[in-house]
């Protein structure tokens, strides 16, 4: 295997716009580094949820995939509409009372986002069963990975506190760009396109 290809394989597919770093980047803007961080905790741990959930029944849900990409891309979109819709309501006076951006929230985005779906069903098949296959090797790339996804998500919420005055500044156009990425990234992973 080629391990320089596959970290950067990792990084480029969990630092790359999704909705978890569309969510990140909106949390950052609107309620600061200290609630990204738990949402992204939340992915996080998620992310390793899933990791390990993939190692585990891979050939099961691959003999499976197509039933369930139909539902998971439903139940994706449905969600990051919601998301949507969230984020474009944000007012001033209501940021506080904004509960989406919460470590269960960030838990759970991680089992109907397809992007972390299709990744997580991918990378262990694609990467490293042809190579590895022993217990040890296989929990070393559950954390590894979880490390690169973790280290992607904190990236994104240095890049919100890095760039917060000019995201105040516009914070209606702020908000309703999130939720248009979210509208389209829900209209992606519907299938309606295809």
């Amino acid at each position: 295997m080629n391990l320089v290809f596959f970290v950067l394989y990792c990084f480029m597919m969990t630092a790359s716009p999704g909705p978890t770093n569309i969510m990140i980047l909106s949390t950052v803007h609107n309620y600061g580094v200290k609630r990204a961080l738990t949402f992204s905790l939340g992915s996080g741990f998620g992310f390793f949820t899933l990791l390990v959930l993939c190692v585990v029944f891979n050939v099961i849900l691959l003999s499976y995939l197509p039933k369930i990409i139909f539902v998971l891309q439903g139940m994706g979109a449905l969600y990051m509409v919601y998301l949507a819709y969230s984020i474009f309501k944000i007012s001033d006076d209501k940021k506080n009372n904004y509960n989406t951006s919460t470590f269960k929230t960030g838990f759970l985005m991680q089992f109907i986002n397809p992007k972390s779906l299709i990744f997580t069903l991918s990378v262990f098949p694609s990467f490293i069963f042809p190579y590895y296959n022993s217990f040890l090797s296989l929990s070393f790339f559950i954390f590894m990975i979880t490390f690169i996804a973790c280290m992607s998500f904190f990236s994104w919420i240095l890049f919100g506190k890095i760039l917060k005055s000019f995201l105040d500044k516009h914070n209606r156009l702020v908000n309703n760009i999130m939720a248009l990425f979210l509208l389209v990234c829900a209209v992606i992973i519907s299938g309606i396109l295809k």
